[in-house]
């Protein structure tokens, strides 16, 4: 009898060593371009645009009321100011939505994934993203001092851009920054656009009423309420709506930045350790 026939062996693909793809010489993707990405995305969704979309309306639309109703016989109220402060209104309202929506549409439509591994470095990403969402805030201010200057100069009357400097410039840009650098900071923190978006909205309305009850937490509002401590910047009280004339000295500086450390440092530090420690999926 004829011996069985052994099988020949047959290589497999894992057989030798493994190969893997240098990459070790490919330039890292330049910081100033994943700013231009995360802009981009903004303009690519249909929420983000609509909403920038919205932003640009709403801010000629408070304009043109102000252009209208702004002279009542007496009175002309139709200077740069006054245009120009009507707007934060509206902005004020839209702009840190936007904030919250650069970060958590990605985490809603599961690009996070694509993102993370086309960029690992996610400190990396989410810095580009609070430049993107300053320079929407930059972007919101020029079109509403455009907007400004065309109503009152159209609306000639006596005065119009007296009482005008660059403070009140820096002023409505601080205000616009601070606007949407806490809706990115609420965005981070939880990663959803439906509690952000609500928890940013109800609880200056809780606080409110907060304050009306507890005496002490009256006295504690500048330096623990976001809103109260930005009425230097705005000139007008935002519980009352009645204009305030408020230097910005020392005091009022301190009252800023304790409250912006509350509402916007700490959300977006505790935002960056969820995101870094966390599985994107």
């Amino acid at each position: 009898m004829s011996a069985a026939a052994t099988p020949a062996p047959t290589s497999h693909p894992t057989d030798g060593p493994l190969r893997t793809l240098d990459v070790s010489g490919t330039k890292p993707i330049p910081f100033v371009r994943q700013v231009g990405v995360e802009l981009r995305k903004m303009v690519d969704t249909r929420a983000g645009l609509w909403l920038m979309v919205t932003i640009a309306v709403m801010t000629a639309l408070f304009v043109v009321l102000l252009f209208i109703f702004g002279d009542n016989g007496e009175t002309d109220q139709r200077t740069f100011v006054n245009f120009l402060g009507t707007t934060s209104t509206p902005q004020g309202f839209l702009l840190p939505v936007l904030g919250i929506l650069l970060v958590t549409s990605e985490w809603s439509q599961r690009t996070v994934l694509v993102t993370f591994t086309l960029t690992p470095r996610r400190g990396f990403v989410i810095a580009a993203k609070t430049v993107a969402a300053l320079v929407i805030g930059l972007a919101a201010l020029v079109l509403a001092m455009a907007f400004a200057a065309v109503a009152a100069v159209a609306a000639d009357a006596p005065g119009a851009f007296d009482g005008f400097g660059v403070d009140d410039v820096a002023k409505f840009g601080l205000l616009q920054s601070l606007g949407v650098l806490q809706g990115l900071a609420f965005g981070l923190l939880f990663l959803n656009s439906a509690v952000a978006i609500v928890v940013f909205f109800v609880v200056p309305i809780v606080f409110n009423v907060l304050v009306n009850l507890i005496s002490w937490l009256r006295d504690a509002a500048p330096w623990i309420d976001l809103a109260t401590a930005q009425q230097p910047l705005i000139g007008v009280d935002t519980q009352t709506g009645l204009p305030v004339d408020v230097a910005l000295g020392a005091e009022q500086w301190l009252h800023l930045a304790t409250a912006t450390t509350i509402w916007i440092v700490v959300p977006i530090a505790i935002g960056m350790w969820r995101i870094l420690r966390s599985e994107a999926k």
